[in-house]
């Protein structure tokens, strides 16, 4: 049973190929721009800075769904392949898809599509079980983070430089898309 995510009460279609596409398209090119502007706004954190990425790939997926979440990171990362400035900034010497970092870029696709399964299958409407969804999300993203990353560094440095630092700041992004998709569907009266 697939149920209503935010996106679709928010902006409802008749079952029209033409609406639904019409709509898809644009959710997506403003999806990715948030994606974007998320990766250039930057948290001061020790050894490293943290950006709002996570924050809005989590958002995207509860708010959007498993397909259309993954296909607005998918189209975020056909982005950055294509050179637009959409990445974090970094003071690597791959500033691209392809350096150091890129694999997270195809986690966020993962991310977004395991936690829009799951608000899908109603847990946007729970604090806890979002909570947990958007957990899921941010551990997922890792696996291809970290893989690729460590064809660059190592598995050690990998692991030390490429998650322990993100993971407090990714619960706490948890905890906020957790705290805030349910309330809004509260807001609107629907359990």
């Amino acid at each position: 049973m697939t149920n209503q995510t935010l996106v679709q009460k928010f902006w409802p279609t008749t079952n029209d190929l033409s609406s639904i596409s019409l709509r898809n398209i644009v959710l997506a090119v403003l999806g990715s721009a948030v994606v974007a502007v998320a990766a250039h706004i930057s948290v001061p954190m020790y050894p490293v800075p943290m950006t709002l990425q996570t924050l809005a790939v989590l958002a995207i997926g509860a708010m959007f769904g498993a397909r259309l979440g993954a296909a607005t990171l998918g189209l975020y990362a056909l982005e950055a392949a294509a050179g637009l400035p959409v990445l974090a900034p970094k003071a690597s010497a791959y500033p691209s898809l392809f350096g150091p970092t890129g694999g997270y870029v195809i986690g966020f696709i993962l991310a977004a599509g395991l936690v829009g399964y799951l608000a899908e299958k109603g847990w946007d409407k729970s604090i806890n079980k979002l909570l947990l969804a958007c957990l899921a999300g941010a551990a997922i993203l890792y696996v291809p983070g970290l893989a690729w990353l460590s064809g660059f560094i190592g598995a050690e440095k990998a692991f030390n430089f490429g998650l322990v630092p993100f993971i407090a700041g990714d619960v706490v992004k948890a905890a906020i898309v957790a705290g805030t998709v349910p309330a809004i569907w509260a807001m609107m009266g629907r359990k």
